[in-house]
């Protein structure tokens, strides 16, 4: 399964993520509300975000978040945890969005991309989010998400541990669920 395809939708382009977005990314990461109610809720913060950042390098899944009509990248997501056993699975995540493209199409138009191309490979695919992100986890259900009985584990942050929930989408309820069309 390619964790880095470029994918094209009617007002986004998803391509793989470079060195050189540094300075645009972390320009629409650089604002404090972008994380107010995330479990890393410090990642504004240059030296936190350059660890992200080398994080997401290095793990070869991240997509840079491209808003085709000024072509801005407005933010980024991954697709991590690839495993290939009982249908497989992928774990999309660490995704973000610049204030400016909140509460819009923008998150479903990302996901359906995607969702629709990992559900080409895999059964099902994870989302892990912090238990008390409550705007991640309502995100999630307007997609189509499911919470899962499979836990989520615990992360250690710079504000204590965090203890994540899993929300999934299988290949057979994304057929049927919002994202389907468009």
């Amino acid at each position: 399964m390619n964790r880095q395809p470029t994918l094209e939708g009617p007002t986004l382009l998803l391509r793989p993520l470079r060195v050189d977005d540094w300075d645009a990314l972390y320009a629409a990461a650089s604002d404090p509300m972008v994380w107010e109610l995330h479990p890393a809720n410090d990642r504004w913060q240059e030296p936190v975000f350059r660890a992200y950042f080398a994080d997401a390098l290095v793990q070869r899944g991240a997509l840079a978040v491209i808003d085709k009509a000024n072509g801005a990248i407005i933010g980024s997501s991954r697709m991590q945890a690839y495993d290939p056993a009982d249908g497989g699975s992928v774990e999309i995540g660490w995704t973000f969005l610049g204030r400016s493209h909140w509460g819009g199409e923008t998150n479903r138009e990302m996901k359906r991309l995607m969702l629709a191309h990992a559900l080409q490979y895999v059964e099902r695919v994870d989302f892990r989010i912090g238990e008390n992100n409550l705007r991640s986890r309502r995100a999630m259900q307007k997609i189509g998400g499911r919470l899962s009985e499979r836990d989520g584990g615990v992360v250690a942050t710079a504000s204590g541990p965090v203890r994540h929930v899993v929300y999934e989408i299988t290949r057979d309820s994304f057929a049927k669920g919002p994202l389907s069309q468009g």
